[in-house]
């Protein structure tokens, strides 16, 4: 794609749209930057780039681009970007950009639930192999920054959201990893199939001589690549793990339990999907193994923070949704007093009801969604609503008993009382820090 003399228009200032602008700088364009928020959001906005904070759809309609660039964060489907692409030659995202300056090879993550872990394995196990594999997209880097690496790597591990790839148009990932999919972002997308809809772009530009690594059970028709599956319920699955011991085509290939802290069914499948991938871009198993010795989970994500009163506290925060608070809970081997709440999202918690009947002891919800979950989970399991977590961690100390875990999983997104998942996290690790 030339953009020699082209106007590309860059709506957002955080990281992915600063680097959408570098890129199309770099590519001979004219760039401006368009945002809702002050100037203060554009302090590290690259020199040269035309700079409009308090951007208004008012401002977007006598926009004339060749290309807008969307940032991640805004609504593709409301008016303001609407405004903005009425008259724009073309729509896309930051992640569509870098791909079509991109030359190695890609591996595309995503799913509801685990895609940082999975990219981060997928990175480490194809940087031992030589390959690069930069951690970029949803987590790490934006992508458009690893094109611009004096040396782009041979490949990268692409963590993709489905609000990156509502703009996708010719990103073709060579190995697409597909982890789950389970109701989320009900507050962006009118209906869960939107939603859905929106995940299955990745597969857009596959073919069969690509290939996707698929958890068993998940509903995926039309596929054109190889398609690979991986389980901790089917034995007859290429890639099969019972929490301990993964297993490829039968054979027993890496005890997860030996030089990694990859612990539950939940990262088992990750690291599956992991090697799966990278197998298909012919890493070796030897490689691989080697590459997941002393690997340890990103924080947040079922992390054990201490062991107090012989009681295990397990940080979950990253547990966004209700199918991560289901995946937790599943995990789980010993009884459970789960600290779950957050921000009201519209998502239906009925069907974990069965897994706190087998799992949990008690539960303590709060947040902007604790009085509504404490009546719903209450039909299941002893229940208490606080307001904060600084209620919530003494409370459920005092309802663990010895053998037992606390189990932060929120089930639901943190901005109703943090900045994010990682501020709710290290609130917890510190709260459950200061206890004596």
């Amino acid at each position: 794609m030339d953009l020699t003399g082209k106007h590309v228009a860059i709506l957002g200032a955080g990281r992915s749209g600063r680097a959408a602008a570098l890129l199309a700088l770099r590519e001979g364009a004219a760039v401006s930057m368009w945002d809702t928020a002050g100037p203060d959001a554009f302090r590290n906005t690259p020199p040269g780039v035309d700079i409009h904070p308090l951007a208004t759809a008012g401002d977007g309609a006598a926009v004339r681009c060749d290309l807008l660039i969307v940032s991640p964060g805004i609504d593709t489907y409301g008016p303001y970007v609407a405004a903005f692409a009425a008259g724009a030659g073309e729509v896309i995202g930051e992640i569509e950009l870098a791909a079509r300056y991109f030359a190695g090879k890609i591996v595309g993550i995503t799913g509801t639930n685990g895609k940082t872990t999975t990219t981060e394995l997928v990175g480490r196990i194809l940087a031992r192999a030589g390959l690069g594999g930069n951690p970029c997209g949803n987590y790490g880097v934006p992508f458009a920054e690893v094109v611009m690496l004096p040396q782009p790597p041979a490949a990268v591990a692409l963590e993709l959201s489905s609000f990156q790839l509502e703009t996708i148009r010719t990103l073709h990932p060579q190995v697409v990893v597909w982890l789950n999919f389970a109701p989320d972002h009900m507050d962006r997308y009118p209906t869960v199939d939107a939603y859905y809809q929106a995940k299955l772009r990745i597969f857009l530009n596959q073919t069969p001589d690509d290939t996707a690594i698929v958890r068993t059970g998940e509903t995926l028709s039309g596929l054109t690549s190889n398609k690979v599956l991986f389980s901790t319920t089917d034995p007859e699955a290429e890639w099969f793990s019972d929490g301990q011991m993964v297993f490829r085509h039968g054979r027993p290939t890496l005890d997860l339990t030996t030089g990694t802290s990859l612990r539950g069914l939940h990262n088992a499948e990750n690291a599956m999907a992991a090697m799966a991938a990278c197998e298909a871009l012919g890493v070796s198993l030897e490689t691989m193994a080697e590459a997941l010795q002393g690997y340890a989970p990103p924080p947040h994500r079922c992390e054990l923070i201490r062991t107090l009163d012989g009681v295990e506290y397990l940080n979950d925060s990253k547990a966004t949704n209700l199918h991560a608070l289901e995946s937790a809970l599943r995990s789980q081997t010993r009884p459970v007093v789960l600290v779950a709440g957050g921000k009201e999202k519209g998502l239906d918690y009925s069907p974990v009801l069965p897994l706190l009947r087998e799992k949990a002891l008690a539960c303590v919800t709060y947040g902007q969604i604790a009085a509504p979950l404490a009546s719903l989970f209450g039909s299941a399991v002893s229940t208490s609503a606080v307001a904060d977590l600084a209620e919530a961690v003494p409370l459920a100390r005092a309802l663990a008993p010895r053998g037992s875990s606390v189990l932060l999983s929120p089930g639901t997104s943190s901005f109703d009382q943090f900045t994010g998942y990682e501020h709710r996290g290290d609130t917890f690790r510190n709260l459950v820090n200061q206890l004596r």
